[in-house]
């Protein structure tokens, strides 16, 4: 069997590394800021991954509710995430881990927190979730004095998105990550430029909510890697130029009950074709919404997109009241069809552990209270307020949200320790926007130097 072959179905890892020509492993996590944490394990060490884990100094990995002093994170392997990527480096592969602290999983591992609420989900309501993605991203090249440009000089029109001429351009980059998809069997069905120029969407089919996660991650790491074999910079950043689109990570979601999708009706008096089950969901998405911004969009560039008025191509795509409706791309939920709905409230910043479990939190808490949406469209936002104009408005609402907080304290409930993690992940929010609001930027200068 060649690197490039998918491997044959087996729970053994030190297998799956001979089937595929794996001579290293990268053990994967991430922190709660979505940081892709590894260590590279070489295959004649796989056994003792697989029983036993591999060390890391918790503290040093980033966010991830460790202190100097605390024991190791061990990562353990979920063999049923193992990925080789060849295509990146020849015997290389990835399994995606559970952190876990002096045996038992550690309530701050994003991951984790993803499996308790599908755990709850389940138990609950006897549901299953599934989940697309739309990973959105920019290539840009460094310049001499370190600034940033596009990296195709002739992507300059002033109405880029889904030009044919863009997308030849950067074929190279895009047919190797294509390509990649593809021998992993993720079923990569479109590439096409998006909206601002030097950006770009790769699209694969949908999955389980844990699976589509784990091709997140792993989908950012090998176009980020790609794309610096072409001495390119592929960056997530929501919003990296003030007069282009910013790039988003629109999820897919829809719930299913013993293998039937549970949001399809032939009988919607609205004309969305959605169950009462999947309006309820709704209902839950936007009623904590402004809680979920602080997930979905968790970088303090995030609000630099969802507030940008216009964009050199004349829309954002970004939306600004948390609002529903069909097949319109203003909306917070938009509803392309009767079996799903697509959340278009995150961005590149997003962690999609994160934003998974916490729009799946919401989502619960609607279909617990048989909520209901209120009127398909809305009146502009007059229903509900805004959305959080800042990073620092979304923590309050978080703060204030006992459910969005519950969905990230949920591995935390699970195992006995309390509701730390949502307090956590909102204090290291907090001093992410004090630490870019104490610094002085050009547009202070230019709008205060003589000002008085």
């Amino acid at each position: 069997m060649t690197s490039t072959e998918l491997p044959t179905a087996t729970t053994d890892l030190a297998t799956l590394c001979e089937q595929t020509g794996t001579t290293f492993v990268l053990a994967l996590f991430v922190d709660l800021d979505g940081k892709p944490c590894a260590k590279l394990v070489p295959v004649e060490a796989v056994d003792a991954l697989a029983t036993e884990g591999v060390g890391f100094a918790g503290y040093a990995v980033g966010s991830m509710g460790q202190e100097p002093k605390d024991p190791d994170l061990m990562a353990i392997p979920d063999v049923s995430s193992f990925t080789p990527i060849p295509f990146v480096k020849e015997g290389l592969a990835i399994v995606h881990c559970d952190p876990h602290v002096e045996g038992k999983p550690w309530p701050y591992a994003p991951r984790v927190i993803l499996k308790s609420m599908l755990e709850k989900l389940g138990s609950t309501q006897g549901l299953d979730a599934f989940v697309g993605a739309e990973v959105e991203y920019f290539l840009l090249k460094r310049t001499e004095d370190g600034g940033l440009v596009t990296a195709d000089p002739g992507d300059n029109a002033a109405r880029p998105c889904y030009d044919a001429r863009g997308v030849t351009r950067m074929y190279d980059h895009l047919a190797a990550v294509s390509r990649a998809m593809n021998t992993l069997g993720w079923e990569n069905y479109a590439n096409d430029h998006e909206d601002g120029n030097g950006q770009f969407e790769q699209n694969f089919a949908y999955a389980d909510a844990l699976t589509t996660a784990d091709r997140v991650v792993t989908l950012r790491y090998l176009i980020t890697m790609l794309a610096e074999e072409r001495d390119m910079v592929a960056t997530f950043m929501p919003k990296p130029f003030a007069d282009r689109t910013g790039s988003g990570l629109h999820l897919h979601l829809s719930l299913w009950k013993d293998g039937e999708a549970a949001f399809s009706s032939d009988d919607d008096a609205r004309g969305l074709g959605l169950s009462d089950l999947a309006y309820s969901f709704t209902a839950g998405i936007l009623e904590h919404a402004s809680a979920l911004q602080a997930v979905l969009g968790p970088s303090v560039n995030s609000y630099k997109r969802t507030g940008a008025v216009s964009t050199t191509s004349g829309a954002s795509w970004a939306p600004r009241f948390p609002t529903y409706g069909g097949n319109d791309r203003t909306h917070f939920v938009r509803v392309p069809e009767g079996n799903r709905v697509e959340l278009r409230g995150g961005d590149g910043s997003a962690n999609p552990y994160l934003a998974i479990a916490a729009a799946l939190g919401a989502g619960l808490d609607g279909i617990e209270k048989s909520l209901d949406p209120g009127t398909v469209g809305g009146d502009n936002g007059a229903q509900r307020d805004a959305l959080p104009r800042t990073l620092l408005h979304a923590v309050d609402a978080l703060d204030a949200d006992p459910v969005v907080s519950g969905a990230l304290d949920s591995a935390a409930v699970t195992h006995g320790e309390g509701h730390a993690v949502a307090a956590y992940f909102a204090e290291a929010k907090r001093e992410e926007f004090f630490a870019w609001h104490s610094q002085v930027s050009p547009w202070e200068t230019a709008r205060y130097l003589t000002a008085y």
